[in-house]
């Protein structure tokens, strides 16, 4: 299985420190260059991803837009979505046959995204924190997780998703 990762539209080394603050060694991740193609298009992430069977997409701000639209194409061709974690994708409507979890960097973010999709377990920072500083500091984040009310850091949450996932 592939851990597909598709940022938004800003800097490469925040996706850098998203990847450092998850704990994991960056060879796990498969990154679309976001700083090269619009992480918006759903024909530019098909274009460079290819030959999947079966993968976990980690999607952020702009990058949720064309991440969601991919996963339903490739969903439609057979390849396995075992989830979809949507960070901070706010005003994306999200649908599709497999788990798709929000994270989101409030509490007024989170409650306004779930009446657009999502299906799983889900984050919200509690205190609210920046948009980007949820992507390039995941381990600094705490919040809470639905519906159980677990605290634990975005990085927990993701990480535990990635687990789940990976070992499914």
């Amino acid at each position: 299985m592939k851990i597909l990762i598709c940022p938004g539209m800003h800097s490469s080394v925040l996706t850098e420190g998203f990847i450092a603050g998850l704990r994991r060694s960056p060879e796990l991740f498969s990154v679309f260059p976001a700083d090269q193609y619009p992480s918006y298009s759903p024909h530019h992430i098909l274009n460079f991803f290819d030959s999947i069977d079966s993968v976990l997409i980690i999607a952020f701000s702009a990058g949720v837009v064309g991440a969601i639209a991919t996963a339903r194409i490739w969903q439609r061709q057979g390849v396995r979505i075992a989830g979809f974690i949507a960070i901070d994708g706010w005003g994306v409507p999200l649908a599709g046959e497999f788990p798709i979890h929000r994270v989101s960097h409030d509490q007024f973010t989170h409650w306004s995204s779930l009446m657009l999709g999502g299906n799983a377990a889900h984050f919200y920072a509690d205190p609210a924190v920046d948009h980007l500083t949820l992507w390039h500091s995941p381990e600094t984040v705490l919040g809470r997780i639905e519906p159980s009310n677990r605290i634990v850091s975005a990085a927990t949450f993701i990480g535990e998703l990635i687990e789940h996932y990976t070992l499914d």
